[in-house]
C-alpha cells in the first residue's frame, strides 16, 4: 500500500492534432514564442515542485494538471515530459527516498504519463480553445491512473500482502483513505493550471497585438533616402 508513512508528498504525483499549443500571433520560431514557452516551463515546475512539498491534504498536488496543461502546451513531447520530470527530480532531493528503484520508476511514470493524453489533442489546447470537460476527465483519469500503478506496485514490490487476489484487494483497500482527496485536487488544480495558462497565452496575445496594430505601424517614421 501506498502511504504517507514511506513519502508524504510523493504518492500523488496528469491544438493541433497530437498536442501542443498552436495559434500563436507569432511563428513558432520566433523570440516572442521562445520566451513564452520558456516563461511556461519555469512556471509549470516551480508551481509542482511548491504544490508537492505544500499540501493542504493528502496527495492534493498539482502534479497531475501540470503534467496535463504541458502535454497540451508544449509543440514537442520531449519539453512536456521534461516538466513533471525536472519537478519530481527537484522535489527528490529534499524528500525521503523511495523504498527501490522500481518503485521510483513506477511513480514517475505515472506521473509523466498524463503528458501523453495532453499529447493526444483530446483536452483541446493549454492556453486556448481547451476542452474544459475532457480537462476534468483528464484530471480523473490520471487519479484513478496513479492510485491503481502505484498500489498494484507496491502489492508486487513489498511482502507486506499476500500475492492473490484477496492480497491485492486488502491492499487497495487500506490505501482508499490515503487518496480520497486525490481526485478532489487533481479536478481543482486542472482548472486552475489551464486557466492560468489561458491568462498568459491572452497577455502575450495582447502584447503582441499592440506591437503589430495599424496605429503604431503607421506611425513609424519611414526611412529619409539617400540622394
Amino acid at each position: 500500500m501506498i502511504n504517507e508513512l514511506a513519502r508524504p508528498a510523493d504518492m500523488h504525483t496528469c491544438p493541433p492534432a497530437g498536442g501542443g499549443f498552436d495559434g500563436h500571433q507569432s511563428s513558432p520560431g520566433s523570440l516572442a514564442t521562445v520566451w513564452l514557452f520558456g516563461v511556461a516551463w519555469l512556471f509549470l515546475v516551480t508551481l509542482a515542485v511548491v504544490g508537492r512539498a505544500w499540501q493542504p491534504a493528502a496527495h492534493v498536488t498539482p502534479l497531475a494538471a501540470v503534467s496535463l496543461a504541458a502535454g497540451a502546451f508544449f509543440p514537442s513531447t520531449i519539453l512536456a515530459a521534461s516538466v513533471p520530470v525536472v519537478a519530481l527530480a527537484i522535489g527528490n532531493s529534499f524528500l525521503p527516498p523511495y523504498d527501490n528503484m522500481a518503485m521510483a520508476l513506477v511513480v514517475y511514470a505515472a506521473l509523466a504519463w498524463p503528458v501523453v493524453l495532453g499529447r493526444m489533442g483530446l483536452l483541446g489546447g493549454a492556453g486556448r480553445d481547451t476542452k474544459w470537460f475532457a480537462v476534468l476527465g483528464g484530471a480523473l483519469a490520471c487519479s484513478l491512473g496513479f492510485f491503481f500503478s502505484t498500489n498494484v506496485a507496491y502489492w508486487l514490490l513489498t511482502e507486506m500482502y499476500p500475492k492473490s487476489a484477496p492480497g491485492l484487494v486488502a491492499c487497495l483497500t487500506a490505501a482508499l483513505p490515503f487518496h480520497r482527496w486525490m481526485p478532489v485536487g487533481d479536478i481543482a488544480w486542472s482548472v486552475a493550471v489551464f486557466g492560468l495558462l489561458a491568462g498568459m497565452v491572452a497577455a502575450a496575445d495582447a502584447a503582441a497585438g499592440r506591437r503589430l496594430s495599424p496605429a503604431r505601424v503607421a506611425a513609424k517614421p519611414e526611412s529619409t533616402p539617400v540622394a
